[in-house]
């Protein structure tokens, strides 16, 4: 099989978040189930220099955007095993950041006509499926039935359409549809665009596409809901035959404690050696250097969908416990002042850091004990999945991919690999966050269970990936899976 995964964003060429470290791994997980997949992104600036010295040039041609044709390069570079086609367009893709401009509408609707066109312009490699993820390719499968439904070529290519964050969509006022897409015309096109008067792209995929995943099992089945559906749970609801979930997986060699060089000492499941990356947090951040108390941290986006606002009710409750907190992020306002109060009232136990930093996160999960995440909605999650590897137990809420992630922990049997809560309700957040500190300091043997049963996870790719690869089959075969 060949599968051409298209996405906006790939680590180590590009990252803003958790798409970035899909799009990263998965195709070399895939690869090794015998697969054939090649990554097709923008080419922005952004990209590091080592990698733009080996990007080579393959084809120039237009794209036609309405009334518009648009110069188009298209690149190519082989990075780690894997072949990365980048749609190259200065004016679209030569910026500071990847997303959040006027005109996204356009820059990623070229993006996916681009796509589209090269598909005839990638020598012997030919695509039996186009993986599209998120709503920066969304259009691809309607453009795909719309524009080349005559041409041979694209007949027996088949499109499948992964939701990362249900709640980003690419939505947009009406004239896009015909003063970008050029569609003007296309009763059909507008039905699957339409949105509240405007357009949106994910809509489009979803009524599209060949078949539909979601990045963990308990959130597709989340978003066929009004709570979880964020208005287009009747849409899912209409493909839901040809809709599941595939639970995102961990890049183990990226994220590994034993050959991580962000550590001062390297470990398996040594907690003397996770100590010493625990003291040397606590120097690092300024907190009193204890190793018989609990660190609690949070690396995440200070935004309500991580259920800031649980905490926020809590806060004093649980800095009243004799633990320390350490934050890791960057979002709302409200949210940053709040955890600068609290570092400036109670400066021997939190330490935050408004920032997004790659190598304190990885010390961040060495020497914490805790990861807290009370998501209201977790359509997969890796933080969890992360924390468990370097032997930091997660509390979460049971939503999406946490749920499908973490075994709460029964102190009868001793199983499970972490403590969670099912309300999104802040005191059974607190009440969840007392056990498990009741747990670090009353019953070290349990702890020790707990902290080993986290480290045995298995969030290799290797599951998803081959579950990815049956699906692929299964289109192939019969269009159906």
């Amino acid at each position: 099989m060949n599968i051409l995964f298209a996405v906006s964003e790939a680590f180590p060429l590009a990252k803003t978040g958790g798409l970035g470290d899909v799009g990263g791994s998965l195709p070399a997980a895939l690869k090794e189930q015998n697969i054939d997949v090649r990554v097709i992104m923008p080419r922005y600036s952004s990209i590091p220099v080592y990698l733009q010295e080996q990007i080579e040039y393959v084809a120039t041609f237009k794209v036609e955007l309405s009334w518009r044709k648009i110069q188009c390069n298209l690149c190519r570079l082989h990075y780690n095993d894997v072949y990365y086609y980048l749609i190259e367009n200065e004016n679209f893709f030569n910026r500071e950041k990847l997303y959040d401009y006027w005109d996204d509408a356009e820059r990623f609707a070229f993006f996916s006509k681009a796509v589209l066109e090269s598909l005839t312009k990638l020598g012997d490699f030919q695509p039996d499926i186009i993986h599209c993820n998120d709503w920066h390719t969304a259009l691809i499968p309607l453009i795909m039935k719309e524009n080349y439904g005559n041409n041979p070529f694209y007949f027996d290519i088949k499109t499948l359409f992964t939701i990362h964050n249900l709640k980003h969509q690419g939505v947009f006022p009406a004239e896009v549809f015909e003063d970008v897409l050029g569609l003007g015309g296309h009763v059909s096109a507008w039905e699957k665009l339409e949105f509240h008067g405007g357009i949106n792209y994910m809509k489009a995929a979803l009524l599209s596409a060949d078949y539909i995943t979601t990045v963990s099992q308990t959130y597709a089945d989340e978003i066929i809901h009004p709570y979880f559906g964020e208005q287009l749970d009747g849409v899912l609801r209409a493909r839901i035959d040809n809709l599941c979930g595939i639970l995102n997986g961990l890049d183990t060699q990226k994220y590994n404690p034993q050959d991580d060089p962000n550590l001062v000492v390297n470990y398996r499941s040594s907690l003397c050696k996770k100590e010493e990356n625990k003291k040397h947090l606590q120097e690092l951040l300024s907190l009193p250097v204890r190793t018989d108390l609990p660190i609690i941290a949070m690396i995440s986006r200070l935004v309500d969908q991580k259920g800031l606002d649980l905490v926020a009710h809590v806060l004093e409750e649980i800095l009243s416990m004799d633990l320390q907190l350490v934050v890791l992020g960057t979002g709302d306002k409200k949210y940053e002042e709040m955890f600068e109060h609290f570092a400036a009232k109670y400066p021997h136990k939190v330490a935050i850091q408004l920032v997004f930093n790659e190598a304190l996160a990885h010390k961040i999960y060495a020497g914490s004990d805790i990861l807290l995440m009370p998501s209201q909605f977790e359509p997969c999650g890796l933080a969890q999945m992360i924390a468990m590897r370097y032997g930091a137990i997660p509390i979460v809420r049971e939503t999406g991919g946490l749920k499908d992630s973490v075994d709460p922990y029964n102190e009868y049997t001793g199983e499970g690999n972490g403590f969670t809560f099912a309300n999104y309700n802040a005191h059974e957040l607190l009440f969840t966050i007392q056990r498990a500190v009741r747990f670090f300091y009353d019953d070290k043997v349990a702890w020790k269970g707990l902290a080993e049963n986290a480290r045995k996870s298995d969030f290799s790719w290797a599951k998803s990936a081959k579950k990815y690869g049956e699906l692929y089959q299964s289109l192939t075969q019969a269009g159906e899976y």
